[in-house]
């Protein structure tokens, strides 16, 4: 199976959740199906620099999104963050939160399989 790159961008992040896939923010409810994999910059982030990544999935199409995975990142970071392969299908999304520090521009790529 092919390997694509579904979403990329960039932007500022503040102490709004930010969803990486409209992007802004407004939430999405992408029903693309496939495996998911997310790739997240955050090399521009200091000392005292807090943020919130989270993955949210339906379990079935009817029911309500909620977060599957989420990750916390503090400090200074010298690599990119990268989440689990994930099965996306039902209404999904990828936010980002700045919950401390200073707002800072992250880059990011979302590279699907199927």
């Amino acid at each position: 199976m092919a390997i694509t790159e579904y979403k990329t961008g960039s932007a500022s992040i503040s102490s709004t959740e930010y969803s990486i896939i409209t992007p802004g923010t407004t939430l999405a409810n992408d029903t693309t199906d496939g495996v998911f994999q997310v790739f997240l910059d955050f090399s521009a982030m200091a000392g005292g620099d807090e943020y919130l990544i989270q993955i949210y999935e339906k379990c079935t199409s009817g029911g309500s999104k909620v977060p599957i995975y989420a990750s916390t990142l503090e400090g200074a970071q010298s690599g990119l963050w990268v989440s689990p392969s994930l099965i996306l299908m039902h209404g999904w999304d990828v936010t980002v939160d700045k919950i401390a520090g200073t707002d800072r521009s992250i880059s990011w790529s979302i590279r699907q399989v199927a």
